[in-house]
């Protein structure tokens, strides 16, 4: 009531002590594991599509959307429809498993928006309020369908925050997850990028399937983000995933896809998997398909639910609010064609964004798909070196330097990368010559990066960071934002980047160094 009061009619001054005492008050009694409120210091009282209005009176821009949760923004019309229908029905708002017409209407969409080949066979498991909850759920049914026990996961995953989750991600070694590279263009981890370093990346993954002696039995699964969110907005070749069906499916390894932050139009289609036409065996789902309220599912072939009754169960798998919010943001995202419209924005957007690689140094990378972008903050004063393309051995591995002997580029390894022409199993090689090596990329700022996000939050845009070492700006707006509004992001956004990056030159460190080669050569 104070905030209301203070908001409606009180003063600026007033305003910004309610502001001010409740970001005191947090700071006091809450866990020091609090990541966002850190960054970003408002306190949101009202919000509607694109907009949030603080407490001290300030509008934001929010492309943060609920670290990819608001599909449609703050407050949508049929969102708030849909969840007072169910409030104004008298129906219980919290069912275990039980059927519901709010969970039939719900399924009955979802199914609606699968890829081919999935929703003709499919069973969903409602898992509980989070994404982490999904795929812990997913890692446990391809275990107990395959009776195997590893898994495969990529460098740069994000899964979630429990154990299982975690260690997808990285972050647990006890756990038995074997870690692949994923393929990316400017942080390459064979240093080449492009179609040929992601014909290595497949490479690597098949000759580990395929070699007995390379001490990774049969995996249970293989989990994989068709665009890595917290890894850094890296979206993963199309030809790369199709070969990672390919090479799973002749395997038995059931593929999972983690659309978590990826699904409901994100990246320009429904699901991000629709790119590539690639069906994956599990679907790992949260974040938009709540509606804004949680709500996490995963939905699998049918051949694989040899669950046994009360083999994965929780409290909170029936919160029909959610339920009812996800059915109306699925239809409408379907129906109005945002997905397509996020396609076409999304583009647009990448190619005002990659103006900034020029303007200024300090932009290493524009990347992205539909309205998933990031831009990454690089240090053009420092020493190219400290930058050099990670081997799979930076990563967890065992394997020399790229281009060392022995490296996956060796032929004993892989053999000659064009033999996929003559027939090979390789998709990928098609078009993939042995190119030079690209330009080394210069070294991550992350400190530069959080002063963009500063720069950023003082014009009134939220923004997140990610990649591996949190030195990617990312915009994750919702798939309502009009013309307009993305022209005032992009405006912020670059302002923001030239207050940072004016700042670092006049406080940075004023020695004579050698330039980055990757400026020296653009």
């Amino acid at each position: 009531m104070a905030v209301t009061e203070s908001m409606a009619g009180g003063t600026s001054g007033e305003a910004r002590a309610v502001h001010e005492g409740i970001l005191r008050r947090q700071s006091a009694r809450e866990s020091a594991a609090r990541t966002y409120a850190r960054a970003l210091p408002i306190v949101p009282v009202r919000a509607r599509g694109l907009t949030i209005e603080g407490a001290d009176g300030r509008r934001y821009l929010d492309c943060l959307s609920g670290a990819g949760t608001l599909a449609l923004g703050h407050n949508h019309p049929v969102v708030l429809e849909a969840v007072r229908r169910v409030l104004d029905s008298g129906a219980p708002l919290s069912v275990l498993d039980l059927a519901t017409p709010v969970k039939d209407a719900f399924v009955t969409e979802l199914f609606r928006t699968l890829p081919p080949g999935l929703a003709d066979r499919s069973r969903v498991q409602f898992c509980g309020p989070a994404g982490t909850d999904a795929v812990e759920a997913a890692l446990k049914l391809v275990r107990t369908a395959t009776g195997r026990t590893g898994i495969l996961a990529f460098t740069g995953a994000y899964h979630g925050m429990t154990a299982g989750a975690l260690a997808a991600s990285g972050g647990a070694p006890d756990v038995q997850v074997t870690r692949l590279p994923y393929p990316q263009d400017y942080r390459c981890p064979f240093g080449v990028g492009g179609p040929h370093g992601a014909e290595l990346a497949a490479r690597w993954t098949e000759t580990l399937l395929d070699d007995p002696r390379s001490g990774v039995p049969l995996p249970a699964g293989m989990i994989l983000e068709p665009v890595q969110g917290e890894g850094g907005v890296i979206p993963a070749p199309d030809d790369w995933l199709r070969r990672m069906r390919r090479l799973t499916a002749d395997r038995s390894i059931p593929l999972i896809a983690d659309e978590i932050q990826t699904g409901v139009g994100r990246t320009g289609a429904f699901w991000a998997v629709d790119h590539s036409g690639v069906t994956p065996d599990v679907m790992v789902l949260s974040k938009a398909i709540g509606g804004s309220l949680p709500l996490a599912v995963i939905v699998y072939r049918d051949d694989l639910d040899v669950w046994q009754p009360g083999a994965h169960a929780g409290t909170f798998r029936g919160n029909q609010l959610a339920m009812a919010a996800g059915t109306a943001t699925l239809a409408y995202v379907r129906e109005n064609g945002l997905a397509e419209r996020a396609a076409a924005l999304g583009a647009r957007m990448l190619i005002q964004l990659a103006e900034l690689t020029r303007a200024f140094p300090c932009v290493g990378d524009v990347r992205g798909r539909g309205l998933m972008i990031g831009v990454e903050l690089v240090d053009p004063d420092a020493d190219h070196t400290a930058s050099r393309p990670a081997s799979v051995a930076d990563e967890g591995g065992d394997i020399r330097e790229p281009g060392a002997p022995g490296d996956l580029g060796d032929s004993r390894y892989f053999g000659d990368c064009g033999d996929a022409r003559a027939g090979g199993t390789g998709g990928l090689s098609a078009t993939a010559a042995r190119p030079e090596p690209t330009r080394t990329p210069c070294p991550a700022a992350p400190d530069l990066a959080a002063a963009v996000q500063r720069e950023c939050l003082q014009r009134g845009l939220i923004v997140e960071l990610g990649g591996r070492h949190a030195s990617v700006v990312r915009l994750l707006p919702p798939l309502t934002i009009s013309d307009e509004q993305a022209t005032a992001v992009l405006d912020r956004l670059t302002d923001a980047v030239a207050a940072a990056a004016r700042h670092h030159r006049s406080h940075g460190p004023h020695e004579q160094r050698q330039p980055c080669p990757a400026q020296r050569a653009g």
